[in-house]
This record gives structure tokens, sequence and C-alpha cells, in this order.
């Protein structure tokens, strides 16, 4: 069984031209809450879900695991008002700036990044570069 998403899409030509998928045909979607600056979640969009996302006011997401568009929100009450989209400088990435309600991750929490923190405030020994 395949996880590529359906081919057919109402994206923009020009978008969709732009856009440098994986193999799979999806492209990452970050959720980055939009006042705040704070990153909710990771998504994954094809054409279609893009499109659904730029025209709806929505988060439309395609499940890998359930092989199905989900729209953020619809069972959990958590939704994402999309307030803009960007691409990346290599267009292979989508930043979707959201108005969350609720929690962003499956698990209740406001983020899907904040149970398992690898790095505290730099804590590291590395240094920064420097500006020269």
């Amino acid at each position: 069984m395949t996880s590529t998403p359906p081919p057919r899409s109402s994206l923009d030509p020009e978008i969709a031209a732009r856009l440098k998928r994986s193999a799979d045909g999806l492209v990452p979607a970050i959720a980055q809450q939009y006042d705040t600056g704070e990153v909710l979640m990771l998504g994954w969009m094809d054409d279609e879900a893009l499109h659904r996302t730029l025209t709806t006011g929505r988060c439309t997401y395609w499940s890998r695991s359930r092989r199905e568009y989900w729209v953020k929100g619809d069972t959990s009450g958590h939704f994402q008002w999309v307030k803009s989209v960007a691409l990346d400088c290599d267009a292979d990435t989508v930043l979707v700036k959201v108005d969350q309600v609720g929690a962003a991750c499956h698990t209740g929490a406001r983020t899907c990044f904040d149970a398992d923190v690898l790095l505290k405030d730099g804590a590291g020994s590395g240094t920064a570069p420097s500006d020269q």
C-alpha cells in the first residue's frame, strides 16, 4: 500500500509549479502561532491540502497514516484559523501562521514540541559563530 495522496488538485498552477515535493508528493507544513511565534506542529500537505488551506481559512493536512485529508479541529475542536501562508526560500516547506484554538498536539499539549526538549536555552558546549 502506498501513502501517495491523490494527484488531482485545484491549486493555482503557478504555485504548484514552484513546489518541491518529496517522493510521495508532499511538503512539510509548519504551523506557527501568528502573534507569539510559537511553533505548534508539523503536518504534511499535498497540492490539494495546500489549496484547501489557502481557500478555506482552515488548515488542511494529508494524513500519511490514514491516507486521507484532515482539517485541523474537525474532530478535536482545536481549530487552526489561517492568518498567512508562505513558502520557504527553496519552496520545499510551507509555513502556516495560524490562530490556534486549544491544543495543537494530538496528545492535548499546546504544541508538539514541549514534551521532549533535547537542549534548553543553548546549554550545549558549542559557541555561536562570530559575525566576521
